[in-house]
């Protein structure tokens, strides 16, 4: 992809944060330190920030309508129970905003096969049957600048796994605006990467991430799980014979005990510099249990409050009518516009 940078210092526009979590399952340890506890942070720091769900995201794989509702309403329950405000943030599904879909339509014709091509989730996705695939899979990246131009999102948290993405958002931008002559129309926006845990892995490999798909649930820690259940696992979770090391760098070639290290790290909101300081020479008995203790400790709060918004969906389903509405007063004049740069009739 072509370098766009130069683009960024036309836009003069206001800040705006975005991101959003699919709708397609449980949600673990992992979404709640690279993403909830993140989007909490970001809704404090002085600009707009905009949290949906994206349902129409999750579709590109199967996904049982009977479930999908109710998917919607979970990951909506999690943002609340992490500490979104929704007077702070707006949140909303992805479906309920119609500009969304009519955006990526256009950029799916601004976007380039061979862009396409280079994105390496949707290989790891297909696999070895690709032409089984969706169309949805392979053009959802583009679906994704959608969601994040739309709004003219300025910066918007990802994992290290979404970058590639993110630079495809950035390329749609600058392309669009140089091919309809609109200097500085979109922003180009930036990657928020940051913190001791963007990417959680696995409790039984830690070359691998925590997934919900995986089909061990001892893998992950899921958001729902209760205290007996989170000491289980972290009980149960890989590591080596070695006592955690002196320095950080002792940890370059344990990816397990790297892990576990990072999760405390985000837990405690601490570095990793700092874990090892108060636990290095110790061996996993001792810091396996305190780990335990923080987990639980952190996690019942978030899992409490999940529990009691998901027995009341009519206060989820206010959240995300008001939340929806206020996303379309902000997209729908911004499609509006795109439509009219392009060429499209208008009465």
């Amino acid at each position: 992809m072509t370098d766009q940078t130069p683009a960024v210092a036309t836009y003069d526009g206001p800040r705006r944060i975005l991101s959003g979590i699919q709708a397609s399952g449980a949600l673990h340890l992992g979404n709640y330190l690279g993403a909830l506890k993140r989007f909490v942070e970001l809704q404090d720091q002085g600009a707009p920030v905009y949290v949906f769900v994206a349902d129409m995201h999750a579709i590109t794989v199967w996904q049982d309508p009977a479930k999908l509702t109710a998917q919607t309403r979970e990951i909506a329950a999690a943002y609340l129970a992490s500490g979104l405000d929704p007077e702070k943030a707006t949140i909303f599904p992805q479906s309920a905003v119609r500009a969304h879909a009519e955006l990526a339509w256009i950029f799916n014709c601004v976007a380039r096969l061979g862009w396409l091509d280079r994105m390496t989730q949707f290989k790891e996705k297909s696999g070895k049957h690709k032409e089984r695939s969706s169309v949805g899979l392979y053009t959802y990246p583009v679906l994704q600048a959608a969601d994040i131009l739309l709004y003219k999102a300025t910066e918007v948290p990802v994992g290290e796994d979404q970058k590639q993405h993110l630079e495809l958002t950035r390329d749609i931008a600058a392309k669009f605006n140089n091919d309809f002559g609109v200097p500085g129309f979109f922003p180009v926006p930036e990657p928020i990467i940051q913190g001791p845990a963007t990417r959680v892995m696995s409790l039984r490999d830690g070359a691998a991430k925590m997934s919900k798909s995986d089909p061990s649930d001892n893998s992950r820690i899921n958001l729902t799980d209760d205290a007996d259940t989170i000491a289980s696992k972290i009980k149960k979770a890989k590591t080596d014979p070695e006592p955690l090391p002196e320095t950080l760098d002792g940890l370059n070639e344990r990816p397990e005990a790297k892990n576990l290290v990072a999760i405390y790290a985000a837990l405690a909101g601490l570095t990793r510099e700092q874990v090892i300081a108060q636990f290095g020479g110790q061996g996993f008995g001792a810091f396996k249990p305190a780990l335990a203790d923080l987990a639980v400790s952190s996690l019942a709060p978030v899992t409490a409050e999940m529990r009691r918004l998901m027995d009341d969906p009519a206060e989820i389903d206010r959240v995300l009518k008001a939340g929806a509405e206020r996303a379309a007063e902000v997209a729908d004049p911004v499609v509006d516009e795109v439509k009219k740069i392009v060429g499209f009739w208008r009465a």
